[in-house]
């Protein structure tokens, strides 16, 4: 071993000698000339679909093992026929459009389409699965349509004194692989002279192990996906990865953990090795025993006798201890009878509070509801009479208003007849008649204009009101839309959990009662395996209850509601330790499973004697198939499901339960819609589908994501309604404002006519009119007032007569109801009183009948008791007779009687035997050294394998200690080549890796010395990254043999000069294309450049 590492480190050392003076040199460090980079441009501009292989002498050494010389494909991938062609001894370029490929070499020209397809082909034809080509999953998606299979074949070169088998396989060795339509392949592994050496996959990967060809290498194949996932991702540890996987690293970290396992397992072999090195041992020393019984057969007689005396009052003695076991029963019995009947009597107490207790409720509503009748047809009448007064006010408050007005107007017409007098006395010019009649003549056209706009102001008014009440409807349709989408999205949410919960528990049935369970569950076997419960706790009942009819599920989840996710506990200590796990799995706050607290028992409760009977229709109890009787027992306790009739009709379940007396013993029925039916109540159920009990489950999630996706579609109908009435408010909302401008005009132009018609009146003129007219109009104008106003005061006096009448009907009114509001509120709490009272009722009833049945089933066991008490005693008599007869004087004695039975039996076996076998000392000897060799045997192994753990544990810290150090090599060596690479751009750098993290941090500084501070590669240009990314791959190259490398459009994510860098520091077939280091100067590489332009 110690030669082997000593020759590999040599080796390497070797190698990175030969790689550090060929980095270092000058020569590698030329940038190439910018008429190269033209002609590489124009070189990708000519027909790609035409190529040609130009000779030229390489300065480099060719590779003589390993290496690809050519390839041919049939029927792969969209490729009917491609190739074969040969690939040149250094370097090959791959170039052209997506779907046609060129290659340049230095052979003779060849056309080929496809160049991802030769990339695919290398690694599927040499071993590689599927997946790792990123190009389908499974080998039948690269078998060409329509046809049956596909072949590849790839020649590789084997040369020199590394060749693999020289003398079988000669200079070539061709891999031929036959893919099936159906996904299988075969291969073929023929000599270079056509002969097939072998046709199994190990022979194959042990040609690849010799010339280490590594396909799935990112180093030696780097594909597009690759180079994404790795040097394209800025994630450090994708690097930290890729650096792992292209050393090899990573694989000698997984033979470490796997090695680790197996010692884990064979540690588990010692375990088992030794349990049966007892069993072996225990053997042996019986057959020992056997060997050694053969010369105390009469002393084994004697123990014989004393045995059976020891036996006969051995027997005395049990059932005496039986017969006090019994008479402790009995008295603990009778104590647990007393306090059963105390309990009974406590029951009764608490069922005759819980009985007046409703009944008191339910008086004191229905004298609430008395009441309340009582006192509805005076509001009514009072109400009838407040609203006829209302009305007799209101019609008293217009006859006020209208006479006011007349008088406000009269007053008016006085005021301005006396100042049209005392205008007219003190004139008397007629000079202004002409004047005048044009005042009139404008006034007139003034009054018919303010005529016009007043109708216009009336319609638009009416406009107003019609777009304000259409508005109104907009806004009350888009409330109650609003309201309607809230619904819909609060029921769509709802939904969806249901869905999410459904598919959860299509694989563990126990997550429909909470996310929670399954490791609640798990806590509650851990702590019973460790001695916590005295009883393993049972639930939630609803996963141990399974309905024998699915269409009843939901009514028996409406019946049991929360006792579906309850536990049953055997006493209150394992209440404690369950309520003390379920503290870590429910957090404050939120809501826990209810825990029943009840004796296990292992037969169910017999209640035939009151459970409920219908000859068409089952009780839940007969309903559903239950295992545990633990689970029944508390379901009866708890809800009385052997009296709740299931009927799946809701009309007839009313008929049964309301319009006829019920059946004897049921209290209530269920429906399949969930519904509630007691004799004189009906409650509809909430709830449309099963939630903890439904078996197809498949039906439900599809039913479910129906109903979500028809929510959305309501919503998305309801988005656009409401879009549609949002765009009507708004219209509305501008010819409204547009409307109201208008009016706010039309009054300001009618207000303006209105002030200019005024002012024209008003002018002060001469005019001859008849002052004795005016003078009698103005007289009678005033009489007319008086009238106005004396009818006027009487109106106001019946006003306010009426008002005062109107006033006292709506205290009236009001008082009254005002106290039909009180009895109602009293009502409300009375109700859900009289509800709470009536479960309370229920419940002390159960609790009543449970205690009934315990002492029952006690008084029973009691007399069983006493029954058994004397055939012991009878018994007990009888053994000691016959213990007498054995040996007449009693002995005491410490072992029990099956003890001694086994004894007894033991060494009459053994009397036999040897009476059976005297004479046969041999065959007892031979028994007793096989037992005994078999024992030194498995001892001899287990020593030994306890001696290899010992030393594999050594082993394999050295060899880690090895690997870490290997590790830290590689780290540096890919360092001091990266450092180099950057240099001939007059970069620095540094790599930093973090093995404890897996990270691998990459640092470059592009100035000159120390001008640039060093930058995380995400913070330099695309041309710097990208140059930074081939320093990298280059560097891996350098640490990292092997006999080709390929890379799939590796110019794709790089700008013009890293691609070219890439390439001068790749083998060309000319002296021009840079000096490259001899470790990779004998490799052959294939290059797919992709569609350059």
């Amino acid at each position: 071993m110690n030669m082997e590492e000593d020759l590999g480190e040599r080796k390497e050392d070797l190698m990175a000698k030969r790689k550090e003076e060929n980095f270092l040199s000058p020569e590698n460090a030329k940038r190439p000339r910018q008429e190269e980079l033209e002609d590489l441009e124009k070189d990708g501009d000519e027909d790609e679909c035409t190529v040609s292989f130009t000779n030229g002498t390489s300065t480099l050494t060719a590779a003589e093992v390993g290496i690809i010389e050519s390839i041919q494909l049939r029927n792969f991938m969209c490729h009917s026929m491609l190739g074969p062609f040969k690939f040149g001894s250094n370097v090959n370029f791959v170039v052209g459009n997506n779907g046609n490929v060129s290659l340049i070499n230095i052979s003779t020209p060849v056309s080929l389409g496809g160049k991802s397809a030769v990339l695919t082909a290398l690694i599927v034809g040499l071993g590689g699965k599927a997946i790792a080509t990123n190009r389908g999953s499974s080998l039948k998606g690269f078998v060409k349509d329509g046809q049956n299979s596909a072949d590849i074949s790839i020649t590789l070169r084997n040369r020199g004194d590394d060749a693999y088998r020289a003398n079988v396989y000669g200079d070539t060795i061709v891999v031929q692989q036959h893919i099936s339509v159906d996904g299988g392949r075969s291969y073929k592994l023929k000599s270079g002279s056509g002969n097939i050496v072998s046709t199994k996959k190990e022979e194959l990967v042990a040609i690849l192990d010799h010339f280490n060809i590594q396909v799935d290498n990112p180093v030696s194949v780097l594909t597009q996906e690759m180079s994404k996932q790795f040097l394209q991702s800025k994630n450090e540890g994708d690097k930290y990865k890729f650096f792992m996987k292209a050393t090899q690293l990573e694989q000698m970290k997984e033979d470490y953990s796997y090695i680790m396992e197996t010692k884990e397992r064979t540690k588990e072999q010692i375990n088992q090795g030794e349990e049966r090195l007892t069993e072996l041992k225990r053997q042996c020393l019986e057959k020992e025993e056997r060997f050694q019984s053969i010369a105390g057969l009469s002393s084994m007689k004697t123990n014989l006798e004393y045995l059976k005396h020891e036996m006969a009052w051995a027997v005395v003695n049990e059932i005496e201890k039986q017969l006090n076991a019994i008479r402790d029963n009995i008295k603990i019995g009778e104590d647990r009878a007393a306090r059963l009947n105390r309990k009974m009597e406590e029951q009764q107490v608490r069922l005759n509070d819980a009985e007046n207790k409703y009944k008191d409720i339910q008086d004191k509503l229905e004298k609430i509801s008395q009441e309340t009748n009582a006192r509805a047809p005076e509001c009514m009448a009072l109400k009838a009479d407040l609203t006829a007064k209302k009305r007799t006010f209101n019609e008293a408050e217009v006859l006020y208003n209208r006479s006011l007005n007349e008088y406000k107007a009269l007053r008016k017409d006085d005021e301005q007849l006396c100042k049209r007098i005392e205008e007219l006395k003190k004139s008397s010019d007629q000079s202004l008649e002409p004047e005048r009649l044009e005042r009139q003549k404008k006034i007139c056209w003034l009054k018919e204009k303010v005529k016009s706009l007043q109708d216009q102001e009336n319609s638009v008014n009416q406009e107003i009101e019609q777009f304000q009440q259409a508005i109104e409807k907009y806004k009350e349709e888009h409330t109650r839309l609003r309201r309607e989408e809230l619904d819909v999205k609060h029921a769509m949410n709802y939904n969806q959990r249901q869905l999410k919960e459904l598919k959860d528990s299509k694989t563990d049935r126990i997550k429909r009662f909470g996310l929670h369970v399954p490791a609640l569950l798990e806590a509650i076997d851990d702590a019973y395996r460790r001695g916590h419960f005295t009883h393993k706790p049972v639930g939630p009942l609803g996963a141990c209850i399974y309905p024998r009819d699915p269409e009843l599920a939901l009514a028996i989840e409406s019946c049991l509601k929360g006792l579906l996710q309850a536990y049953c506990c055997h006493n209150h200590s394992d209440e404690r330790v369950l309520q003390a796990l379920m503290k870590r799995f429910y957090p404050p706050g939120t809501s826990r499973p209810q825990i029943i607290v009840s004796e296990f028992r292992n037969e169910m409760y017999d209640v035939r004697h009151r459970a409920a009977y219908h000859p068409e229709y089952p009780t839940v109890l007969t309903a559903l198939e239950i295992d545990n009787a633990v689970v029944a027992n508390s379901l009866i306790d708890m809800r009385g499901i052997e009296s709740v009739l299931l009927i799946k009709n809701n009309s007839v379940a009313r008929a049964i339960m309301q319009s006829q007396k019920p059946p004897k013993n049921c209290r209530e029925a269920f429906t399949a819609d969930g519904d509630q039916v007691f004799s004189g109540r009906y409650y509809s159920s909430e709830s449309t589908r099963p939630k903890f009990l439904s078996r197809d489950v498949d039906s439900e999630i599809s039913d479910l994501e129906n109903e979500v996706e028809n929510k959305k579609a309501q919503l998305v109908r309801l988005h656009q309604h409401l879009s549609a009435l949002e765009k009507d408010i708004k219209d509305n909302d501008e010819l409204l404002k547009r409307r109201q401008l208008h009016y706010k005009e039309l009054k300001m132009k009618i207000r303006k006519t209105v002030s200019e018609i005024r002012e024209l009146e008003n002018i002060e003129e001469h005019q001859s009119v008849d002052i004795a007219t005016l003078e009698d109009e103005a007289e009678e104008n005033k009489i007319k007032m008086k009238m106005v106003e004396k009818n006027m005061e009487q109106q106001k006096e019946n006003m306010e007569h009426l008002k005062s009448l109107k006033i006292e009907a709506e205290n009236k009114y009001d008082a009254m109801k005002l106290k039909i509001n009180q009895l109602s509120e009293m009502a409300d709490p009375l109700k859900d009183e009289l509800d709470l009272a009536d479960s309370e009722v229920d419940n002390q009833k159960r609790g009543k009948r449970h205690y009934e049945d315990k002492q029952k089933e006690h008084l029973n066991t009691l007399n069983k008791k006493k029954r058994e008490l004397d055939l012991k005693e009878k018994e007990l008599e009888e053994k000691m007779s016959q213990a007498r007869q054995i040996c007449p004087d009693r002995i005491e004695v410490k072992k029990s009687a099956s003890i001694l039975d086994k004894e007894i039996n033991r060494l009459r076996q053994k009397i036999q035997a040897e009476h059976a076998s005297h004479g046969d000392r041999e065959e007892i000897m031979k028994q007793y050294q096989e037992a005994r060799e078999n024992y030194l045997d498995l001892d001899s192994k287990v020593r030994t394998l306890r001696r290899f753990i010992k030393l594999l544990e050594e082993i394999m810290i050295h060899r880690f200690k090895t690997y870490q150090q290997f590790r830290r090599c590689l780290t540096l060596r890919c360092k001091l080549y990266f450092d180099n690479l950057l240099s001939q751009r007059a970069y620095c750098g540094k790599m930093n890796f973090d093995h404890k993290s897996e990270t691998l941090t990459i640092s470059v500084q592009p100035g000159e010395g120390n001008k640039a501070s060093f930058n995380d590669m995400r913070a330099l240009s695309g041309g710097e990254r990208s140059f930074s990314t081939v320093c990298f791959i280059l560097s891996l190259w350098s640490i990292a043999e092997s006999p080709f490398r390929c890379l799939d459009e590796f110019d794709v994510y790089m700008t013009k000069y890293p691609a070219c860098f890439l390439q001068l520091h790749i083998p060309q077939s000319s002296t021009d294309c840079g000096h490259l280091p001899p470790p990779t100067s004998k490799l052959s590489c294939s290059i797919d450049l992709g569609a350059t332009s």
